[in-house]
């Protein structure tokens, strides 16, 4: 560990600032240096959508620290509106231009972490419409929410029907937006079970969203330098505010520059310890790949979670340590109006691609025992490898129980638990709190039976 290294961390939010508080904690003499781009650092991304419905009243609450804050808890000096243009690699400097004065400095370097994140998918056709936005940082949700109130939108066109898409839809559609909500493929939140995809169109169709498959790029209508309706299936569709929710790619323009090396996903490759092809620079977050846990493969996954978990990997390492990144189990969640949707492991899509002989059962079961209030229906889906009965995945749409469901079927794929261990889970039951018979024990036992 050498005293008085410097160390710089370019970008701020989940995998930035937990690098950068977790390098100054390995090593206090460390100079660790954070510059982001935008005007804010340690921002909540995924509570974007919960600002934008109201849920949340004020986009200031999930802005978590400010460039003052931080240094006095954290001893990290932040510099925001603050662009790294280029990596000396030779001469150890990054060159990085203050976008409020335009001004541009050199700062020397004995380590980097690269936590540039991800940019929002777009359509390069309707991109530059005055009505046409993406949803991804604090920036987008103020102008989207600027554009609404003065404009006084009511109708509104929702691109993309992913985890963001139907997250949107039902921010606008709480706003009191008519909502019409299009993907490609022919269900909403395609990657996801079928059953699940049928469940979330019934809910969608609802609460008067508008679902629409849109193979080909829909014909848009322009005028006034705003896209104001499209035509498909012979229907003319008018609104007045267009969101892209295409997902995201990793921001490697930084490393790109820097030549540092790409893996199949296209985000910037790195080893165990997190390190580039260039051993003093490291990356962490929504700009590289991880290692799913049962394929042992690279999967591009931009998760907060993760960011954040790899951000300390990344500071720990960059500041002497030696801590290795592990491979990770899926592990996501999605609110659906009064429901929630779980996905752990692997999908049925996702092992038939990996070619993994399995099999799987179904099971709807009560959250709570059915004499009790809010007792209601909870479904559940479990992958499993045939013959030796390993799980590989599940899916569950309910209430908030489901939460607990996925992580505990996270856990046995980790352990590398099978459909046996499942079904003979002690659970615990009370009334006010759980099923009798939980849907996990069914699950297992059904499962026991065909594997």
């Amino acid at each position: 560990m050498i005293s008085n290294e410097k160390i710089i961390v370019v970008g701020g939010n989940a995998a930035g600032c937990a690098a950068a508080a977790k390098a100054k904690r390995v090593n206090p003499n460390a100079v660790v240096t954070l510059f982001e781009a935008s005007q804010f650092i340690s921002t909540g991304t995924c509570e974007i959508p919960y600002v934008l419905s109201g849920l949340i009243d004020d986009y200031k609450k999930i802005i978590f620290f400010d460039e003052v804050k931080f240094k006095e808890e954290k001893n990290v000096n932040v510099y925001t509106s603050h662009l790294v243009e280029s990596i000396d690699k030779k001469n150890k400097n990054v060159l990085v231009r203050n976008l409020s004065t335009d001004v541009r400095y050199n700062f020397s370097y004995d380590k980097i972490i690269l936590a540039t994140g991800s940019v929002a998918n777009r359509i390069s056709a309707i991109n530059n419409y005055q009505n046409v936005f993406t949803l991804k940082n604090v920036n987008d949700l103020l102008g989207v929410q600027n554009f609404i109130k003065n404009n006084k939108s009511k109708r509104a066109l929702v691109i993309g029907a992913g985890y963001i898409g139907i997250e949107i839809s039902e921010a606008l559609n709480l706003l009191g937006l008519e909502v019409t909500l299009i993907d490609k493929e022919k269900n909403p939140l395609p990657n996801s079970e079928i059953e699940i995809q049928l469940i979330v169109k019934q809910i969608l169709n609802a609460k008067s969203i508008e679902f629409f498959q849109c193979e080909d790029f829909p014909r848009f209508i322009s005028s006034d330098n705003k896209i104001n309706s499209f035509i498909i299936d012979g229907r003319k569709k008018e609104f007045d505010i267009v969101i892209q929710s295409l997902g995201f790619s990793p921001n490697i323009q930084l490393g790109i520059q820097s030549k540092l090396e790409l893996d199949n996903n296209g985000a910037i490759k790195v080893n165990q310890k997190l390190q580039t092809s260039c051993t003093n620079i490291f990356a962490a977050g929504d700009l590289i790949s991880v290692i799913e846990f049962r394929t042992n493969k690279q999967i591009y996954l931009p998760l907060a979670s993760l960011a954040h978990s790899y951000g300390h990997i990344a500071g720990e390492n960059a500041a002497g340590g030696n801590v290795y990144a592990k491979p990770i189990v899926k592990n996501i969640s999605l609110k659906i109006f009064n429901k929630f949707f779980t996905s752990v492991g692997l999908t049925s899509d996702e092992a038939a691609k990996h070619k993994i002989n399995f099999n799987s059962v179904e099971e709807i079961s009560s959250n709570l025992v059915k004499v009790m209030p809010n007792s209601t229906s909870v479904y559940g889906k479990l992958i499993f490898e045939k013959r030796c009965g390993k799980i590989i995945g599940a899916s569950f749409f309910g209430d908030k129980e489901v939460s607990g469901y996925s992580d505990l079927i996270s856990a046995l794929i980790k352990l590398r638990g099978t459909v046996d261990n499942l079904s003979e889970i002690d659970y615990n039951y009370t009334p006010p709190l759980s099923p009798f018979l939980n849907i996990l024990s069914g699950l297992g036992r059904k499962a026991r039976k065909i594997k």
